[in-house]
């Protein structure tokens, strides 16, 4: 009896380490729903619409999770171009948003589902504008792990509220530029972005409303995102950072 318990036990505790805490935020469209997923892999429900941004984990991640019907993929490396997950995720059946770089490298299958969007474009789907922001390494050096150009971050418009998703990227003078943002997604991940000093004082110039410190597993582990929020708190007690398990598994 005291096995099957503790088995029993151990399904719930594996099944609940997958589930991910929720948020709601009221736009004058009605409710915006944010589902963390995995690394950099978010999950916005809005309208009636579910937009997913750089599906990565696998079908695991997704379970419970409705079909997207847009996908906004950043970068071209595994953790945001993943043949795997979109696979899983029935991508086949959604709209696409890439810069051309992604667009060169996603299956073939999903070449005609691709609208390109490079940095400075806007377009709207879905009632959702979407504008293209760089994402970029400093210095810009050739051998870059993220040159500028290859990459987009994003601006998303929920009815009145601007959602920032960061993308890889250093404190760059475009994203300290950024002006009313409600929600800031940020990464904070050594070698490949910043650390969390850069990234609380770029957070502490462009004053979002709201930041999740996201994309925060590095090449030594994770970064210190409670430290992160001492920073940016420290700095500014008005904006609220919201610390989030993005690695269940």
């Amino acid at each position: 009896m005291k096995k099957v318990l503790l088995s029993i036990y151990m399904l719930l505790a594996i099944t609940s380490s997958f589930s991910q805490k929720s948020d709601e935020i009221k736009t004058n469209s009605g409710i915006l729903t944010i589902q963390p997923i995995y690394h950099g892999a978010i999950v916005f429900t809005w309208n009636g619409k579910t937009i997913y941004v750089d599906p990565y984990g696998g079908a695991k991640a997704y379970e419970g999770v409705k079909k997207p019907d847009l996908i906004l993929i950043t970068d071209i490396h595994p953790d945001h171009l993943n043949a795997e997950t979109l696979d899983a995720i029935k991508a086949d059946q959604a709209i696409i948003v890439a810069p051309q770089a992604v667009a060169d490298q996603i299956p073939d299958k999903y070449k005609p589902l691709v609208r390109v969007m490079n940095i400075g474009s806007s377009s709207t789907i879905f009632d959702v504008a979407i504008t293209a922001t760089p994402m970029y390494n400093l210095p810009e050096e050739p051998d870059s792990k993220h040159p500028k150009g290859r990459g987009n971050g994003y601006v998303l418009n929920f009815g009145n509220k601007l959602i920032y998703i960061s993308g890889d990227t250093e404190d760059i003078p475009e994203m300290r530029a950024l002006k009313n943002i409600d929600i800031a997604f940020v990464c904070m991940n050594l070698p490949y972005t910043m650390d969390i000093n850069q990234a609380s004082s770029a957070v502490l110039e462009f004053k979002p409303k709201i930041v999740y410190p996201y994309h925060y597993r590095g090449k030594d582990g994770l970064s210190d995102v409670n430290g992160f929020k001492e920073l940016v708190n420290k700095g500014d007690k008005k904006i609220e950072v919201r610390l989030r398990n993005w690695y269940p598994f």
